[in-house]
């Protein structure tokens, strides 16, 4: 479980970069050949982490309610959103990852409702396998978010 504390944190700190490196206009962009933009997926590793750790297994999340129903698994951009949220997404990148290590180290995970995942049809069992998944879903989104910057950049 050390090597995903340390890759969880480092993929979150390149999110806060393109973050901090793109218009608010491009984050909002969804480019031809794309259902989402930038914000979106981004918005999504955060609640889809939450859900897939703290839900499954009982727990409240450190997100409301609100930002999960808009950008858990099934959504898509509604509209674009405004720099107020962008900077609301921006402070939950960071803290949640830290939390988790600590909840994981201090032994707060004591259940774990399993959770078959449609895409790879792999059922998760424990939250050892939610966070190993997560990392998989993370690279998976980070992967979007660098065709999105390309496509935005032509």
């Amino acid at each position: 479980m050390d090597f995903i504390f340390e890759v969880l944190p480092n993929n979150r700190k390149y999110l806060i970069k393109v973050l901090e490196e793109n218009s608010l206009e491009d984050l909002n962009k969804i480019p031809k050949g794309f259902n989402n933009n930038i914000i979106w997926n981004i918005a999504h590793i955060v609640v889809s982490q939450q859900v897939l750790v703290y839900k499954l297994s009982g727990l409240p999340t450190m997100i409301n309610d609100e930002l999960i129903e808009k950008y858990k698994k099934g959504t898509k951009p509604e509209g674009p959103v405004t720099q107020k949220e962008v900077d609301e997404i921006k402070s939950l990148i960071l803290p949640p990852v830290f939390k988790t290590k600590e909840d994981y180290e201090n032994g707060v995970f004591k259940q774990f409702h399993e959770y078959t995942v449609q895409t790879t049809g792999n059922t998760l069992k424990n939250v050892e396998d939610a966070l190993k998944f997560n990392l998989l879903h993370e690279g998976l989104h980070t992967g979007y978010i660098m065709s999105l910057l390309r496509a935005i950049k032509i």
